[in-house]
Order: C-alpha cells, then structure tokens, then sequence
C-alpha cells in the first residue's frame, strides 16, 4: 500500500528540511564548489545523495538499527567519525588555491568516498533513523521503506547541488588567496562543530 498524501507532504517536508540545514555533507559540498567547481563535484554529489538513500534502506532493514544500538559498535561509530571528519576538516583547511590544486593532482571526493562518508556521518544517521522510524508503516515496510528512499532521493539530489552550487558562487567572491584560504579554515571550523552532537550523545 501507498504512503497516503498527508504522510508523503510530511515525509518531503522532513526530507527538504534536514537535507537543507547545514551539516558535513553541505559543508563539505559547498567547500567542493569553491574549491573545485560545480562539475568536477558531481561525483561527490551523487555519492551523496545515492550513498544516503542506500543507508535508508540498510537501516530500514534493522541492520542500522541494531548497530546503532550496540554499545560498542555505536562507540566504534562515535571514534571513527570523530577521526574522519577532522580529517576531513584538515584536508580543507589546509587546501591550497585552485590553481595550484590542479597542478598538484589534488581531487574532489570520488563517489565511493562520498557514500561511504554517510556511515560516519552523525547527520545521517540521525536522519536515516528518524525517517524509517516515524514514516515506515508497520503493516508494510518494503514497500514503505523503498518509498521513504524514493522521496529522499528526488528531494536529496538537488539539494545538495545547490550548496555546491553556493560554493561555486562564493569562490567568485574568493578572488584572493588568503581570502579563499579563510574561507576554508572557516569551513573546517563548522565541519568539527558539527561534530558537537556526536561528542555530547551517549555512545
């Protein structure tokens, strides 16, 4: 059976709303664009949103869902994202210009990269856990867990073109080396704040 209309408009809404609001993804995305530009991001972009609608389905299935409620494997979790993404944030912190970027072979985040990113990634578990929670019907969760992807998919996508595409307009902006590299070092600094609810939440 079909999520009824009530259900969807809300689904889409939760999706649009926590797809939207900053978080690593978007932070990292919209730092791609300024760094290296909108087309070179687009595998970064699809391992995304493709990466996310994968999880949903994982955690849809319980498999998630039982490792996030394993002591261990939720501290497991809570180490490694909190090791990956200052990594991250290191990479772009100390990104150099484009220019010299491209002489030095340096690369956006390959699609594996990205779609894996979404397992350590603390917004995305939140959101994965919420969304098969709250809009998977009981009485017929395959079909309602695939339309729960579905809908993140088609709402995911885009949004997430338009932070790299913000980024794309920011580096207009960043005309200036020292400028560009600000930008970035303020990027990084939001990426280990977005590390806050992973620190403070019980492992």
């Amino acid at each position: 059976m079909m999520l009824d209309t009530g259900t969807l408009i809300a689904l889409a809404v939760f999706a649009l709303v926590s797809s939207a609001t900053p978080g690593p993804n978007n932070l990292m995305l919209m730092a791609s664009g300024t760094n290296f530009g909108f087309a070179r991001s687009g595998a970064h972009m699809l391992g995304v949103a493709l990466g996310f609608v994968a999880m949903i389905v994982v955690v849809g299935s319980g498999v998630g869902l039982a490792i996030h409620s394993s002591y261990y494997a939720g501290l497991a979790l809570k180490v490694a994202s909190t090791v990956y993404m200052l990594y991250l944030a290191w990479k772009i912190a100390t990104a150099p210009p484009p220019n010299v970027e491209l002489r030095a072979g340096g690369k956006p985040m390959t699609f594996v990269q990205a779609a894996a990113f979404q397992w350590v990634n603390p917004k995305a578990w939140a959101m994965a856990l919420t969304a098969t929670a709250v809009y998977v019907p009981a009485d017929n969760q395959t079909l309602g867990l695939v339309q729960v992807a579905v809908v993140f998919g088609m709402i995911n996508l885009p949004v997430v073109s338009l932070w790299t595409a913000l980024g794309v307009q920011l580096r207009r902006l960043l005309d200036r080396p020292q400028t560009l590299r600000a930008f970035n070092v303020v990027m990084a600094l939001l990426l280990v704040a977005s590390l806050y609810p992973t620190l403070t939440m019980e492992a």
